[in-house]
């Protein structure tokens, strides 16, 4: 790819870098179905020494999430050719991958042969997200409950909605995530993480078979977890059950871990978690491939 595919934009709120459709462009088309019905998908990828890290993993869930709306994408090695080239010489970012189903008329019927956009965005790597916090976080309970719908939990889709209400909640610098409920009051997670609890010889997460996102970390966690010899469950959580835990912490593909040290009213001591394996999954998480 040409350095001229790639246009820089913006001061530092704004992405550093900018390919549509694999050309140096800022402007989409005003009859994007991403636009108009939030029809399409996005990855977020960290971006450390030149390499994208867990790329394989956002690449799978992309294109499983793409078969599943019936949006047609080149082929993967396609896709990693043009990441690889715009990461090359980033020391630390974050890559933000959109994928549309492309352009399209007036009603939500879909056209039989779509032709899909692809949006690429660098940004620089906020200073917060470059260390593991190992003093831990504090979050709260969000009102605004998770969707559920099993035809898109799992994938990360572009309605966001539901987090967009929750982040509304609080304007706190202090509290830096929201924990979201779905409408019968089970835990799903965080309005950009996944969500563990720790009871002391088992890691539970929630399914993220009717709500939720399959995150690219919460699967590296769960795979890593048997290397330590920690059991996992997949399974329902309800919120009391957080009074009781060992410690709960937080997955994302950019904050990597976070522990919490605080959950509203409710404190965790900083001895309660695993910490062998979680230093050791945030450094795997930076890992490119």
């Amino acid at each position: 790819m040409s350095d001229d595919i790639l246009k820089p934009v913006g001061a530092l709120s704004a992405p550093s870098l900018v390919s549509i459709d694999g050309r140096s462009a800022d402007l989409v088309e005003v009859t994007d179905r991403g636009l108009h019905y939030g029809d399409g998908l996005f990855e977020t990828v960290l971006i450390q020494d030149g390499r994208p890290c867990q790329w394989s993993r956002h690449r799978d869930r992309l294109h499983l999430g793409a078969r599943n709306l019936g949006v047609p994408l080149r082929s993967p090695d396609d896709l990693g050719d043009q990441v690889l080239a715009l990461a090359k010489g980033v020391e630390a970012g974050v890559l933000k991958i959109l994928v549309t189903r492309g352009s399209g008329g007036r009603g939500y019927r879909p056209s039989a042969d779509p032709c899909p956009r692809r949006v690429l965005l660098l940004y620089p790597l906020a200073e917060d997200f470059s260390r593991f916090r190992e003093q831990g976080i504090r979050v709260r309970y969000c009102r605004t409950p998770s969707s559920l719908n099993p035809a898109l939990a799992g994938m990360k889709h572009l309605n966001r909605l539901d987090s967009v209400l929750a982040r509304r909640e609080w304007d706190d610098p202090s509290i830096a995530e929201g924990l979201m409920l779905d409408p019968s009051g089970l835990l799903i997670g965080g309005t950009m993480t996944n969500l563990f609890l720790w009871d002391g010889g088992c890691l539970r997460t929630p399914p993220v078979d009717r709500a939720g996102i399959a995150g690219t970390r919460r699967g590296l966690a769960l795979e890593l977890a048997g290397a330590f010899g920690l059991r996992t469950r997949v399974e329902p959580i309800e919120p009391r059950e957080l009074e009781a835990a060992r410690g709960i912490f937080l997955t994302n593909a950019v904050a990597g871990v976070w522990p919490v040290h605080a959950l509203d009213g409710l404190t965790y001591p900083p001895d309660g978690l695993p910490w062998d394996f979680l230093r050791e999954l945030w450094r795997l998480g930076r890992r490119p491939g």
